[in-house]
Parts: structure tokens; sequence; C-alpha cells
């Protein structure tokens, strides 16, 4: 296959250990060229590792990876794959000591920077200030300024919109979807639903390093099925409104909360045996859905770094 007709991305049984500890097993997808996947997780599930095994920062313990048709673990290919890549990390750092247009000078003289003063006018940063006085916003700017000018046929970017505000967010959003239209791929990991809702194709969920669904957001709102929402005069415990075709019950301050398949005969037989003061029933959001996901480790106990306030930004 030449590089040409090769996958943007595309990862075969790629596993990473950090000794004992699991950093991702097993991991197996392709991302479609002209595509915008979402690679979702909770902080600590993998999702910075996996990309770090795709630009070569890190060596995978087993499997394969490969950019554009070219080996992440081959230092010539992946050197020449990364002139046709755009990164923009989690982590956002510079030297501090120079100014934002000299840090673009650099990274134009490496890749070149054909947009960028397109960029600079829809993200605009203090260019003759050092990096060391921008605030968190202006250097995530900075940075997707760097990551996109060279026009990169595939961008790999780790949470790019923290630190931006919502219009910036939007028009973040705008880039990318504009890329998707001139054929370009766009892979990024998020723990933001309603970006992923807005912009993705297909999603890839991890947690605790294993990829365990991926499929179009779409698809998988559609399995999400119906939440019930009963409030009740007596107080059962969770697990006896628990029937075939619930995926999951809980229960606080006398409110029960079930997802279930949209099917609502054997809802409603369990509920006959109470006395329902109150229900609610609505589609599942895709708040429900990736909290399905999310919501217990291996373990069993709950999985917390996804918190309430993230399923709302």
């Amino acid at each position: 296959m030449s590089n040409a007709d090769s996958p943007p991305i595309d990862i075969e049984s790629l596993t990473k250990y950090y000794g004992d500890v699991r950093g991702v097993e097993a991991l197996t997808f392709t991302v479609e060229r002209g595509e915008i996947f979402g690679f979702l997780g909770p902080n600590g599930a993998g999702k910075s590792t996996a990309i770090r095994l795709l630009l070569g920062l890190l060596k995978p313990t087993e499997g394969v990876a490969s950019l554009l048709g070219r080996d992440v673990t081959d230092r010539n290919e992946l050197r020449d794959a990364k002139r046709h890549v755009g990164y923009l990390p989690s982590d956002v750092t510079f030297y501090d000591r120079v100014t934002g247009a000299a840090v673009l000078d650099h990274f134009g003289r490496l890749r070149g920077d054909e947009r960028r003063d397109e960029l600079l006018e829809r993200f605009p940063v203090p260019l003759d200030r050092n990096v060391n006085a921008y605030s968190s916003g202006n250097r995530q700017k900075l940075a997707v300024v760097a990551a996109f000018m060279h026009e990169p046929e595939l961008a790999i970017m780790d949470e790019p919109t923290s630190g931006l505000d919502p219009l910036v967010q939007n028009e973040f959003y705008e880039l990318l979807e504009e890329r998707q239209a001139a054929g370009r791929t766009s892979f990024f990991s998020s723990h933001v639903l309603s970006e992923v809702r807005r912009v993705c194709d297909r999603v890839g969920i991890i947690r605790n390093g294993r990829l365990i669904e991926l499929d179009t957001v779409e698809n998988i709102l559609a399995a999400g099925g119906t939440i019930a929402t009963v409030r009740l005069a007596e107080d059962p415990p969770a697990a006896a409104l628990e029937f075939p075709g619930v995926a999951r019950v809980d229960r606080q301050d006398g409110t029960y909360r079930l997802a279930l398949a949209r099917e609502f005969d054997a809802l409603i037989d369990r509920l006959s045996e109470y006395t329902v003061l109150e229900m609610e029933v609505r589609e599942a959001s895709i708040e429900d859905v990736f909290m399905h996901f999310y919501g217990e480790t291996d373990d069993g106990t709950a999985d917390s770094e996804v918190t309430e306030e993230d399923t709302r930004r």
C-alpha cells in the first residue's frame, strides 16, 4: 500500500507497559482520511500515552502503529511523516524568553507557515511579547497557530480546547470542519463531551488503557436508549428495580435513575409494584452514554476522573 493510499493512523495491538503498570494495552483501530476522530476517556485512561506512542515519543512494548503509512518506530519514516503532521499537546510549553513571533518563525522554518497570517487573525496573540507573559489562553492559541499554519495533512491533538474561552473554542471547531471539507484528518483526545458530539465522526472510548468502544457518535447515542427518573413513595434498594433491558440503576435521595433500552412495558410492570410519585422519561444524552462507559473501573470502583463539570463543558 502506498503512503497516499494508507490511512492517516493505523494501530494494531499497540501496548505500552511502564514496568508492571499498564499504560495502554492491545489498542487496535484505524482513522480514515478526512475523518474527525475523537479519542475519549477520563484523565489517566491512557489517551496521552497512546498519542506519545503515535508520535514516536515512547517506544511500544508490543504492537505496531503507522502515521500516513510510515512506521512510527522507524526514525527515518517517522521524520518523513512528521512533516505532514500538526501536533497540539495538552501541556503547551515554549521557550519563555522568546516572543510569540520568534516561536512561529522557528516552526515556520521547520515545516512551513502558509496559513500563519490567516490563523493569527482568527486566534490573535501578542506576537511582540515574550511567551512567559502569556496567559494560558494565549499560549494555547499560539500552539494552535503553530500546529496548523503549515496546513498539515494530519492533526494530532491532546485536549486541544483546554484554556480556550467559548468563542475561541467555536472558532477552533470551525477550523476542524474546514479541514475536513478539504479532505484533511484530525485526531484529538478529549473528555469534553459537547465538542465530541459537535465535530466528531467516530469516537474511540478508552478506559484503564483499553479500548472499550469504537463507533460513530450517532450509533453510540442510538444504543444509549432511554433514561427514566422515578421518585417512589417506597424506598426499595436500587437492585430491586433491575430487570432485563436495564443497563444501570442509580439511587440518590429517594430518586431512582434507570438507563434502559427502549422497552417500556417491563419498566411499567416493575413500577406497578410501587407507588410512583413522579416520573420523567427522556432519550439518553451523550453525557448519559459516556458516563455509562466511564462509570466503573475494572475493580468495580467508581471512576472519578470524569466529573459532572466535565460533562457540561
